[in-house]
């Protein structure tokens, strides 16, 4: 059977993406959450792992999605998802909350993207190359205001083309910014030798992997 069969190996969903995410975020970090998958990492940390999530609209110590019986309808993230607030957090101001990103005070932010290239150029709020969105929002902030930037998105767009590309064709959030990339078929580290997949799905080869990849992988398991 040959990989290309949808019977070789099955690409992770959304939400395996996100907890795989949230295995690597070490205990005691301040992490902030993008829109899209990565607002579902904060549903896969164990409450016995302090990790303090921020959200941008003013939440510290941001928790995981509550059961429809328990929403407050006034708590919600940057995405307008309801949440729940893990002991000790707290709710400030917009302008403090933004304090928080430009002064350097942020762990880890985790950002969806449409495109990352080789050396770590950001894109994710255009849809396309000519796309007239009105805003950057609050992702141009957080991608140079963190001490570190993980992006995770699919590999490919639904037509198949990679997202992972030698240079961004998309209207650039940030330069050099990301220096880790999850999608639904491996984790690449971004180095100055370009991408390095630390591990891929079961059944992916790395010739299969560099296939949907637009720029050269190279594989080094993780130690």
């Amino acid at each position: 059977m040959s990989e290309s069969s949808a019977a070789a190996y099955q690409p992770l969903g959304r939400s395996a993406m996100a907890a795989r995410v949230a295995r690597d975020i070490p205990e005691g970090w301040y992490v902030n959450l993008g829109i899209g998958i990565p607002t579902l990492v904060s549903n896969h940390v164990p409450l016995s792992r302090e990790v303090v999530f921020h959200s941008e609209n003013g939440v510290i110590g941001v928790g995981p999605a509550p059961p429809p019986e328990a929403v407050n309808p006034w708590l919600i993230n940057a995405s307008s998802q309801h949440v729940t607030l893990r002991p000790g957090g707290s709710y400030i101001q917009h302008a403090d909350s933004f304090a928080v990103v430009r002064g350097g005070h942020l762990d880890l932010c985790v950002l969806g993207a449409y495109q990352v290239a080789e050396n770590g150029d950001l894109a994710n709020w255009a849809r396309s190359e000519d796309d007239t969105g009105p805003q950057i929002g609050g992702a141009m902030d957080l991608a140079v205001g963190a001490r570190r930037v993980w992006a995770v998105m699919e590999h490919t767009t639904r037509e198949g083309k990679p997202r992972l590309v030698h240079r961004c064709s998309y209207p650039l959030t940030a330069k050099a910014a990301v220096s880790r990339v999850y999608t639904n078929l491996a984790v690449l580290d971004v180095t100055p030798e370009g991408f390095v997949a630390r591990e891929m799905i079961a059944g992916l080869s790395l010739a299969g992997l560099q296939a949907r990849t637009g720029a050269p992988v190279r594989f080094e398991k993780q130690a």
